[in-house]
């Protein structure tokens, strides 16, 4: 069974940092490129940051470029993302994604406020 789970979510002031994780079960995770989304309310979701099965190409949106890392451990089975210099508009449910496999997690919620 396919598991995603996302953690690190919480309430942080603007320039503030935070580090999400999602750790994923039931599938050969080091073989599947993984993404972050992230939904605010009444908006659309929009992806975050993309990174390859094996962690070496990344991609992200132009919002949040310069400002999140997205990462990998296989060995964990676990992707990052790593959210510094914090903007109330950040403030978002975000998701983890293994595209290939039409998986989603349930959400962290990120609030960036003061």
């Amino acid at each position: 069974q396919v598991r995603l789970v996302e953690s690190g979510g919480g309430l942080v002031q603007p320039g503030g940092s935070l580090r999400l994780s999602c750790a994923a079960s039931g599938f050969t995770f080091s073989s599947l490129g993984m993404n972050w989304y992230r939904q605010a309310p009444g908006k659309e979701r929009e992806l975050v940051a993309t990174i390859s099965s094996a962690g070496g190409d990344t991609d992200y949106a132009d919002s949040v470029k310069g400002r999140f890392t997205i990462s990998r451990d296989n060995a964990k089975n676990t992707v990052y993302l790593q959210m510094n210099s914090l903007k109330p508009e950040d403030t978002a449910m975000y998701y983890c994604n293994a595209p290939r496999r039409g998986a989603w997690g349930q959400g962290t919620q990120v609030t960036v406020s003061s």
